[in-house]
């Protein structure tokens, strides 16, 4: 097989999965988790995206009040969405800039590239959720959201997020005891689900 031949052959492949990815970000069925009472999502806001995440919680050593510690910096991860191997979005840490630049959690569109920074509202540590040795479960609201160069627009209407059904993450228990290791680093592998919501009805 010549080499357009494979080109032409991968673009036919890209070209049938795209739209299996739309369906699975727009029209599939979104399972909404049982999340402890303080994270429920107001209403008026449904879900629109449901995806699972893969990638690190990534810590630096600090100073703190009782001598060093393990800071969170910021995360690294690839979403994908339920039933599909298409890349949906990456998450990372950058300034918001509908806060004057303010560092926050950012989640970017692989695919329209828009995207949505999110504050924090609420941790969850229950243990009737939360797996032991695992991350909080969050409920962020939308501190600030972009469309896409092109205009695309789909996590620019993003009002909440959830983070549930973490798995590692937290930050190491070894490694940053003494001021001899501070600034070491620590990617620490995690995976969880992000769900999307925005205002609406649910029709």
């Amino acid at each position: 097989m010549t080499h357009r031949s494979l080109f032409a052959s991968g673009l036919f492949v890209l070209a049938l999965a795209l739209p299996v990815a739309a369906s699975a970000q727009r029209g599939g069925r979104i399972e909404v988790p049982e999340v402890p009472g303080n994270l429920t999502i107001p209403e008026g806001n449904v879900a629109f995206l449901q995806t699972r995440a893969y990638g690190t919680q990534n810590y630096v050593c600090l100073p703190s009040a009782t001598g060093v510690a393990w800071k969170l910096f910021g995360p690294q991860a690839t979403l994908y969405p339920p039933s599909t191997p298409l890349q949906v979005a990456t998450h990372f840490l950058s300034p918001n800039p509908e806060e004057q630049g303010t560092p926050r959690p950012t989640w970017q569109h692989s695919h329209d590239g828009s995207a949505v920074w999110g504050k924090v509202v609420e941790p969850s540590t229950d243990a009737n959720y939360v797996a032991p040795g695992a991350i909080p479960w969050l409920k962020l609201e939308a501190a600030g959201v972009a469309t896409g160069s092109t205009g695309g627009a789909l996590l620019a209407s993003t009002t909440f997020i959830h983070r549930v059904n973490t798995q590692g993450g937290v930050a190491p228990a070894t490694g940053c005891s003494t001021t001899a290791q501070l600034g070491a680093i620590a990617l620490v592998p995690y995976s969880t689900d992000y769900v999307f919501y925005r205002a609406g009805n649910g029709q």
